[in-house]
């Protein structure tokens, strides 16, 4: 789960303040509350999964619907309001020091999150899990193995800001404890590809095997629905290249929905809709949680992105065929990262059970 962390210990108080979780879009069904059948406890009960509460309100309404998940599945959650003021953090980190001193697991999400590699100088656990389906994880997994300090792949090629200077030895600190030594295990459990492991990390694939027994199997309509990216919020494609690649693959492959990214920008969703007549959905849940539950469109068009591996997963024997375009290099933006195509490349070129379409050419 993106911004959050699991630790093993006691239940303790949700962080102060609650923000409603957005209402469910009417094309998308709403999700149904489970409870655990007999109040049985899960196989792993001794554990409590911290949210780090981000601020972004999409962002913060699909963890309040994941953590639903969590609690019905028989977990305990504890919210945190992380990034809730000036004061904030240091409450946050004064609140969880104990529990975290006291794990001999640590299940954390997000390795870049620099509020991740902060908790990390306090736990001393032995084990430690990386959970991340996102491109990311193939980035962490190869700075890890060659040594380098964490840095997400649109940032990387940039000259260090004063904020990274200042944080470097906390980077650091948390690259060398997520390095395997000797009383120290590190495990990686993600559906992206892992090419370039560290000696003596341990790569466990997520199948989506939950995904598929909890949810669906799905309704089939017989369109076209799209996935959008943040690529633009990044700064990695111009905003008008990529209106223009919407709209040509939207109108070639008659799509009529678009499934907007948690961090797309009202404004640009705004243009999408008037310019390009398409639907836009702010999902509730992960897409792969949407997708399975239904209804979702015979093909599903992406950008490369996590959801061109993990959706076949999730999709896996509903006939759904996943479709990419890669992106064109005209696209990219003067501020975009010297990586930027190689690796986007990269999440497309290993992507399994897609199909390939060619790059768009707006008229």
């Amino acid at each position: 789960m993106a911004g959050a962390a699991a630790v093993p210990g006691p239940d303790q108080p949700s962080g102060t303040g609650r923000s409603p979780a957005p209402e469910p879009l009417p094309s998308v069904p709403a999700q149904v509350r489970r409870t655990v059948a007999g109040g049985s406890a899960p196989a792993d009960a001794d554990l409590t999964v911290v949210v780090l509460s981000p601020t972004d309100p999409m962002t913060r309404g699909q963890l309040r619907r994941m953590a639903d998940l969590a609690r019905d599945e028989g977990y305990r959650v504890r919210w945190e309001e992380a990034r809730g003021g000036a004061t904030a953090p240091f409450a946050t980190i004064g609140g969880l020091a104990g529990l975290l001193r006291r794990a001999d697991r640590i299940v954390m999400g997000d390795p870049f999150s620099r509020y991740v590699q902060l908790l990390l100088t306090i736990t001393r656990a032995g084990d430690l899990v990386v959970v991340d389906d996102g491109t990311a994880t193939m980035e962490f997994v190869a700075q890890l193995a060659r040594g380098e300090r964490l840095v997400r792949w649109h940032r990387k090629g940039g000259r260090p800001g004063p904020r990274d200077l200042l944080f470097a030895p906390v980077s650091s600190s948390a690259r060398r404890r997520l390095t395997p030594s000797d009383g120290r295990q590190v495990e990686v459990f993600s559906s992206m590809p892992v090419t370039e492991a560290p000696d003596g990390v341990t790569v466990t694939a997520n199948d989506f095997a939950w995904t598929r027994a909890r949810f669906g199997p799905p309704r089939i309509t017989k369109g076209a629905d799209m996935v959008g990216t943040s690529l633009v919020e990044t700064g990695v494609v111009d905003g008008e290249r990529y209106l223009d690649a919407v709209r040509t693959l939207a109108k070639a492959h008659g799509a009529t929905r678009y499934f907007a990214h948690r961090r797309e920008s009202t404004e640009k969703l705004h243009r999408l809709a008037t310019e390009t007549g398409l639907e836009i959905v702010r999902p509730d849940l992960p897409l792969e949680l949407i997708a399975r539950r239904g209804p979702i469109g015979r093909t599903i068009l992406s950008f490369p992105s996590t959801v061109v591996h993990t959706l076949p997963l999730a999709l896996a024997g509903t006939g759904v065929r996943v479709a990419v375009c890669d992106i064109d290099p005209a696209w990219l933006t003067d501020h975009a990262s010297p990586r930027a195509q190689g690796f986007l490349s990269g999440v497309t070129g290993t992507a399994r059970d897609v199909h390939r379409l060619a790059r768009v050419s707006p008229a």
